[in-house]
């Protein structure tokens, strides 16, 4: 499988069933050869303001915590993720 393939994936919180998106990039150790984990979109805070003040913020799920990749999904055991509130978010 190739990063480009990853990026088309969905990834999904065990814990809640929640879909947090695609990943936007891979934390990578180019040292040791390694992926150390994959940064996600964060979830919304509020409207949008004038300087983007309900930006969300990216955050990373370690690797380690990745439980399975499957054909369409890559299951993840996010278990401290923020707080998610969907009538803040505006990807739906």
């Amino acid at each position: 499988m190739r990063i480009s393939d990853l990026r088309l994936l969905d990834i999904v919180n065990i814990k809640d069933g929640r879909r947090l998106g695609p990943i936007k990039d891979l934390d990578l150790d180019l040292e040791k050869g390694i992926v150390k984990g994959m940064v996600v979109p964060g979830p919304a805070r509020g409207s949008w303001g004038l300087f983007g003040g309900g930006k969300p913020e990216d955050f990373i799920i370690p690797w380690e915590r990745v439980k399975k990749i499957g054909v369409d999904v890559i299951l993840v055991d996010a278990q401290d993720l923020p707080e998610y509130h969907p009538e803040n978010d505006d990807r739906r």
